[in-house]
Formats: structure tokens, sequence, C-alpha cells
């Protein structure tokens, strides 16, 4: 596409790539995200070389004046944000150019102490207090709000699909925060980061909330240029991302929340509100919920002692092995992603009896610190190599960062272990089966999982291909399965489901190539294999 041709690249660039694209490689064998075998000993050798430092600043030099050139593009009302943008790319790049051996040792991985990571129900036994309102008015709900639905099959944002009652994810976000704000008289304020995938559609549905109790408000995540991986240079040729051009930029990740909350001016606003902590939270789990306990332990800590970072981690199960998990590193509490550990542990790191938890990507972050950290440069997080092929075949890198991973730069940091049921996110429409079901009632916006189910666990629901796009799985469900007593539930092929159907304990249902499988209305399935052909024909 003649919309993502480079520029010619100058002499350093065509001198330098190849090298630096060994540099690179390095960089993706530490991460485990590239293919290529590298030996151990090259990255320590690549990584003191004097001539891969020299290349490294040619190509950081090369880097910016590319971005200087794209910087020229942009319109007098955008230039602020996009400098701000792309020096924050720029940080990011460099911070990779200039990563020596692996993120993480595995020999000084140690077990968080006990105080470190407590119990919810120790929290919770401490009961609250009777000044609610007074608690609330230090709270900011904060939602990740950049993602698409593309990979449910839908356009747009993803918060706006419908998952419940025809209430989409962010319907349910300002009903759960209503109904807190009239129950105690408060005025918790929600806040979206959007990304300029997501911005645009969700400020024209925010307008059907006006006469809510909720102040809502938005700010965008930064928008980072993608790398051609051959050239090591951004694919686009302006600003723009309008139409196809939006293919050469990206939102980086939701660590970028630090940044932009500063720079959107918000963090300040609240902090002169006398806000005093966020609770961060994907817009797509729906056990994401304030929760008072969390906030009255972080308000009024038992041995008087603020903490500025707390990270809600549950107990992990098998569907949950690459979940990141809470270690002990230089003295500090970190989050250990998938990504960062030798193959030769990846087995041990998925093991749930030596990593017993994961991060729900909950977050309760002091504002105060954020600021303080902000204006020292002070927020490291772990960089991670994301890469992609556009619809044109071009491989491109995507630089991106985890919130969670800015744990270790917070003082007096926090994990609670807290019940399963706040984390429910809704990833596929296999989640979405779930949280449609009488498995959950609703109220005031939040999900509970009804009294009748026996065992409070959540049941395994695994759903084909046939039933990826919300728009399919919604025409092959006449009504949603009552599954209060399913356990698991695989369905494979062209399967479609009648009214009032019954699933209990294990239901494999699979329909071979060429066949259909019509479950009748009101049938009841328990522990049954279904397999080969079953029509119901109208007549």
């Amino acid at each position: 596409m003649a919309l993502f041709e480079h520029r010619n690249q100058t002499p350093v660039t065509t001198a330098i790539s190849s090298s630096i694209r060994s540099v690179i490689i390095v960089i993706h064998r530490e991460t485990f995200l590239s293919g290529v075998s590298v030996a151990p000993h090259f990255v320590t050798t690549m990584s003191r070389s004097v001539s891969a430092q020299f290349e490294c600043e040619e190509l950081e030099s090369t880097m910016a004046q590319e971005l200087a050139q794209l910087l020229e593009t942009s319109t007098i009302s955008e230039k602020d944000q996009s400098k701000k943008d792309i020096e924050g790319f720029q940080k990011l790049f460099r911070s990779l150019l200039q990563r020596k051996g692996p993120s993480v040792e595995w020999e000084k991985i140690q077990k968080p102490p006990e105080h470190s990571i407590q119990s919810y129900d120790k929290i919770q036994v401490r009961g609250l207090s009777d000044d609610v309102s007074s608690l609330l008015s230090k709270l900011v709900v904060v939602k990740l709000n950049g993602g698409l639905g593309t990979s449910m099959g839908c356009k747009g944002p993803k918060s706006l699909i419908s998952v419940r009652n025809e209430n989409t994810f962010l319907d349910l976000t300002v009903l759960q925060i209503e109904h807190l704000n009239r129950t105690y008289q408060a005025d918790v304020p929600l806040v979206l980061m959007n990304s300029f995938n997501t911005d645009e559609d969700t400020k024209k549905i925010l307008q059907k909330y006006r006469h809510s109790h909720v102040k809502i408000h938005t700010f965008n995540q930064s928008r980072y240029p993608r790398i051609d991986k051959e050239s090591l240079l951004p694919i686009a040729k302006d600003l723009s991302v309008s139409g196809d051009r939006a293919e050469a930029w990206y939102p980086p990740g939701h660590g970028d929340i630090y940044a932009s909350f500063y720079n959107s001016g918000l963090l300040h606003t609240f902090l002169q509100e006398g806000k005093e902590y966020i609770f961060v939270s994907n817009i797509d789990n729906l056990g994401a919920t304030v929760d008072l306990n969390i906030l009255q332990h972080l308000l009024n800590p038992p041995n008087g002692k603020r903490c500025e970072f707390l990270m809600e981690v549950t107990d992990k199960t098998r569907a949950d092995v690459k979940g990141g998990t809470l270690i002990q590193y230089d003295g500090k509490l970190r989050l250990l992603e998938i990504a960062q550990v030798p193959k030769a542990h990846v087995d041990e790191f998925k093991s749930v009896t030596k990593f017993k938890i994961f991060n729900t990507n909950n977050l309760w972050i002091s504002l105060a610190a954020i600021e303080r950290l902000q204006k020292q440069n002070a927020i490291n997080m772990e960089i991670i190599l994301n890469t992609k092929t556009l619809d044109d075949g071009r491989n491109v890198i995507q630089l991106e960062t985890a919130v969670g991973a800015a744990i270790k730069c917070f003082e007096n940091a926090l994990g609670i272990n807290v019940p399963r049921s706040r984390f429910l996110p809704v990833k596929t429409t296999s989640d979405l089966m779930l949280v449609m079901s009488n498995l959950y009632s609703l109220q005031a916006g939040s999900l509970t999982m009804s009294d009748k189910r026996e065992f409070r666990t959540v049941p395994l629901v695994k759903l084909g291909s046939s039933f990826t796009k919300v728009q399919d799985y919604l025409k092959r469900l006449e009504s949603i399965p009552d599954i209060l007593e399913l356990d698991h539930l695989t369905v494979s092929g062209d399967v479609t489901f009648g009214k009032q159907v019954i699933l209990k304990g294990t239901v494999i249902i699979i329909a071979n190539h060429g066949d259909r499988i019509d479950i009748p209305p009101g049938a009841v399935l328990e522990n049954k294999i279904v397999s080969g052909n079953l029509r119901i024909l109208d007549h």
C-alpha cells in the first residue's frame, strides 16, 4: 500500500539496520516473543558490545529525525498532544535500546513476605466505619476503555457491547457508581481512559448519561507509531489516523495511564478536590466493582502506614496459568509476567502450587504518589514487545507497557487476595454466555452469583469458532441455557440451542464437518456427549 511506504532511508539507517535487527532479535529472545534461537552468551556479548552501543545511538538519532518529520505534519490544535505522545514513545524506544540482559534473574526471585499479600477476609472482618460517604469522597473510579470489540466480531468500542439485559459494559459501570452515590450521598466520579480508536464513539454515547447521578470524565491514552520490523522505523507518513492511516498507530497498553492521566490535567484537578485514590480496572471485568472494605483499608490502615499501590490478586486455577503473579525482587513487590520468564522456568511459572495467585488488574493507586513519581520521571515499567502482521502483510513491532508493572515504583505496595468473584472478565462469547445466564443475577449494575448454585465455582465453558462473533453466537442460541448445575461445557462445529435448554455436569457437543446438531427446546443434558448429526426440522 502506497500509504505506508517509507521515506528514503538515510545512508546511516541502511548501514545499521542489519546489526540493530540483531539487537532487536536479542531483545525478542529475552522476552520470548521471537522464534529466533540465540545463544544466551550472545545476549551478553551484544549488550556489552561497543559497536552495538554506537549503532543503537545511531538508530535512536535516526528515529528522532523520523519522528520530528512526523511532528511537522501535525495541525496547530493537535501539536501539543502529539509532541507529548512522540516524547513518550522516544522514552520507551530509548529504554528498549539501552536494556542489558534479561529483565528478571530467576535466581533472585523470592516469595513475597506474608504481610505483603493479605487475605481479603482479614480486612473485611474489621467492618466498615459509619461514615462511608467520607471514604467515597476520596475515591475516583477509572475504567480502561481503549479496546475495540473486534475479537468478538463487533465494531467500535468493546465497552458498548450488550452483555446483560441490553445493558453494555459502560451501562453497568454507570449503574454501579450511580447506586453508590445515591446510597451514600456521595459524588464518586467515573473516568474513562479512551484510545484514539474508542474516543469518538464513546463521547457520542455519553450523552445518554447526562441525567445520571455520576460525573463522567474522559482522557485519551497516547498513540504511538508502529515500527516496521525490517527498517525499525515508523510506518506512518503523517499524524493522521483517518481511514487506513489508523493502522500506522496504536495505543501503547494500559501502562500509559500514568503519563496520560497526568498530562490530561485530571490528576491535578482531583487532587485539588481532595481525592486520594483511583480504583483502576478493565471495563470488561464485570467483577471489578468498588469495594468499600478495600477503600477503608487504604484510607485507615490498621498500622497507620498508608499504602501507595494495592493490587487485587486471586487464587490461580488451571485456566489462569499465564496470568502475571507477585514476587519479591530486590526488596520490593514486583509483577512477574510470563513474557519475562526464561524458557527453562515457564512450566514452573505456570504451576498452581508454586505461584498460587495472579493479578486481576484491579488496582488502587495513590493520586499523590502518581503525581510525585511523574514529576520525578520515576515510573519505569518493563517493555512488552508485541509483534503484529498488518492487512498488507507487513510485520510491525509495538512497544507497550502494563499498568501493574509499576507496582515496584511505589512505596509500601500491597497485594490483597480477593474472592474469585472480583475477577469476571468477558473476553470471548464463552465468557458472555456465563454472564448472560441464570448463573448470575443483576442488581444495581453488579452481577452476583445465584444462591441456587451449589458450588461457588464458575463452570468452564468452551464455545467453538462458530460462536466467536457475538452476532453468530446470538443466532445459535434461542435463549441462554440454564447452567446452574453445569461444570463443563464444550461445543464444537455447527450447533444450535433451542429455548429453555438445561445443561448439567459435563456436556460435550461435537458436530463434525458437514454435520449439524440442533439441541431441541426444553432438552436436559446431564453428563452427556452429543456427536454426529441431529436436526430438528419444521413440518
